[in-house]
């Protein structure tokens, strides 16, 4: 069964299907800034894969339509990772991604990311990213909430033999490909790349331009996300 993209009305995310109520942000957005009446079509989900069709109300409680669809998860999520790179570009590659439909998103550490955060700020950021991916979710009508990891080392991530890194010289992505490294501006520093030596068939290409690190983590999402259809 498909999500419900395509339904009419907006898509909100509650924590009970069988009895949802919309919170006090989704129930003012709705009525104010969407400005909904009593009666108007909408779809809920509970982000873990399951939706209904609902009638809205300005109390907050909902009334289901139908049957609940349950969309199944990925046997292999797609996931991105992409180096940390300034100011509010992780905000924009993270909500793009969720609109994408990636299932994880991972945020590396590489050696030479310019940015450098310590656990209090990454812990501010996390909250804030977890916004952002609900929000996206709900805007592209997703029924699955991806989840997000930071900040991870990337020595330690490009060792899964499933991850795949972007970089000149690499092979066109195909639908085998589920995982893709970004690096950061400065390129992939080579004791990065020894983990990933090209003969290992790991190298995938974004395309004959030089990319920005955002950038290039957004496209890999979109190729990932349209080769495994």
């Amino acid at each position: 069964m498909s999500g419900p993209a395509g339904t009419p009305g907006p898509h909100v995310f509650v924590d009970s299907l069988d009895a949802p109520q919309l919170s006090e942000a989704d129930l003012g957005h709705l009525a104010k800034a969407l400005r909904m009446r009593d009666g108007d079509s909408l779809t809920i989900s509970d982000g873990a894969g399951s939706w209904k069709s609902a009638v809205f109300s300005q109390s907050g409680a909902l009334e289901t339509v139908g049957e609940t669809h349950q969309v199944p998860e990925r046997t292999k999520p797609l996931t991105i990772a992409f180096s940390l790179v300034k100011g509010t570009k992780p905000e924009l590659v993270i909500q793009k991604l969720t609109e994408l439909g990636i299932d994880r998103i991972v945020v590396l550490r590489a050696a030479r990311s310019v940015v450098k955060w310590d656990e209090d700020k990454v812990a501010k950021a996390l909250g804030r990213w977890n916004r952002i991916i609900r929000e996206a979710a709900m805007q592209s009508h997703r029924v699955r909430l991806p989840t997000i990891e930071a900040v991870v080392d990337a020595q330690d991530w490009l060792q899964a033999p499933e991850v795949s890194v972007a970089h000149f010289g690499g092979a066109p992505l195909t639908a085998e490909a589920t995982s893709i490294a970004i690096g950061p501006e400065g390129g992939w520093d080579t004791s990065e790349l020894d983990l990933v030596p090209r003969d290992s068939g790991r190298w995938v290409t974004l395309g004959d331009t030089v990319l920005r690190a955002e950038t290039a983590a957004i496209a890999a999402g979109t190729l990932l996300s349209a080769a495994t259809g």
